[in-house]
């Protein structure tokens, strides 16, 4: 069984910065980590994800340049830097897990509130 248990969350004045964690267990096969966020009444958003194999990553336009993502391979872990932290990127931050190319983000962790107020 796929677990994917995220860490870190808080609460932080705005400019601020926290760091995620999630460690997947239960699967050997990992092609992508990622994060998305949603806060109520909208749908998850994407965040950002790491290429596993190549380590490459991408992000979203919007957190792209203050949030960065980082990798422990061999405890098949990803973190999600946030920096500068505003308002608007208050959320439930949730850990996603594609075990195969075009097998779509298959397992998600329960998510850690992320909350951004002075």
């Amino acid at each position: 069984q796929v677990q994917l248990p995220e860490s870190g969350g808080g609460l932080v004045q705005p400019g601020g910065s926290l760091r995620l964690s999630c460690a997947a267990s239960g699967t050997s096969s990992v092609y992508s980590m990622g994060w998305f966020r949603q806060v109520p009444e909208k749908e998850r958003e994407f965040v950002g994800n790491m290429h596993w194999s190549s380590g490459r990553t991408s992000y979203s336009d919007s957190v792209k340049g203050r949030f960065t993502i980082s990798r422990d391979s061999a405890k098949n872990t990803i973190f999600l830097e946030m920096d500068s932290l505003k308002p608007e990127d208050t959320a439930v931050y949730y850990c996603a897990l594609q075990s195969r190319v075009f097998s779509g983000w298959g397992y998600w962790g329960q998510g850690t509130q992320v909350t951004v107020s002075s």
